[in-house]
């Protein structure tokens, strides 16, 4: 049988999601070793995506397969039982043979956290990115709107990016102040290797009064990465959730519903 999890983590600790050799602080190792205890058989799992040292998750979905029997409240209860705190499967849903929790998934939901004030906080600290100086979210906004649609995000990527293709599609960027926090939400068909922290450094660039809106167009358009802004810290940045096809019957994201039509007839980059 074939399941997909969903997985809740504080990545503060933690080596990035990927399971490696010369460590075993990673998530994907703490969640494998927790399923196999329950499943009785070494379990090896696949994410919709991994994410870097420190950073969070909301809603990872991963996939494994079993020939153990338990009820989906087992599979839960009896996993976090045998996972850290910083740790938890909240669902369970078994899955055709063909769902695949990368390869299936259509659509990805990030957000990333930024504190603005001029002191840090105490209880978030590593949870937010704190910036001192004043941000105008609304030219962080006007500045955000050059990436919706379709482009060659080659200078938001990564040097190590192993994606075949620096095309990628976002079908929405979103950003909103509450108080001293501004939230910024990227929804995307699919994301390079550090994506979402090079567009928020070069975000923060606008923000800050350090460049214009237009910025942000010259750097998509220049395809170098020399030309964007810094990689932003990875403390402020949560994976949200993922959307797969109806076909798989998993549930589906209120942030998600806006795009459902153009995710559903438009094949992922």
């Amino acid at each position: 049988m074939k399941f997909a999890l969903g997985v809740e983590y504080d990545g503060s600790r933690y080596h990035g999601w990927q399971r490696q050799k010369n460590t075993r602080e990673t998530v994907q190792e703490k969640v494998e070793l927790a399923l196999s205890i329950l499943a009785t058989h070494p379990v090896s799992v696949t994410c919709a995506g991994r994410t870097d040292a420190g950073v969070h998750a909301f809603e990872q979905v991963i996939h494994f397969e079993t020939e153990k029997e338990r009820e989906p409240h087992q599979w839960v209860l009896g996993t976090n039982t045998n996972l850290p705190d910083d740790i938890r499967i909240v669902w369970i849903k078994p899955v055709p043979e063909n769902f695949h929790a990368r390869f299936s998934a259509v659509a990805r939901y990030y957000r990333y956290e930024i504190l603005n004030r001029w002191v840090k906080s105490a209880l978030s600290r590593h949870h937010v990115t704190t910036i001192f100086q004043p941000l105008d979210e609304s030219l962080m906004q006007l500045g955000a709107n050059f990436l919706h649609g379709t482009h060659d995000f080659t200078s938001f990527r990564a040097q190590a990016c192993q994606a075949k293709s620096p095309i990628k599609q976002i079908h929405s960027i979103v950003i909103k102040r509450s108080d001293d926090k501004i939230i910024i939400d990227i929804i995307a068909n699919a994301f390079l290797h550090h994506m979402v922290r090079n567009i928020v450094g070069t975000l923060l660039a606008v923000g800050k009064g350090e460049e214009e809106p237009e910025f942000v167009r010259h750097a998509l358009h220049a395809k170098d990465r020399k030309q964007a802004g810094v990689t932003a810290l990875p403390n402020g940045l949560y994976f949200k959730g993922v959307y797969y096809p109806k076909e798989y019957g998993l549930d589906i994201l209120d942030a998600f519903a806006p795009f459902v039509d153009v995710i559903e007839t438009k094949q992922t980059l």
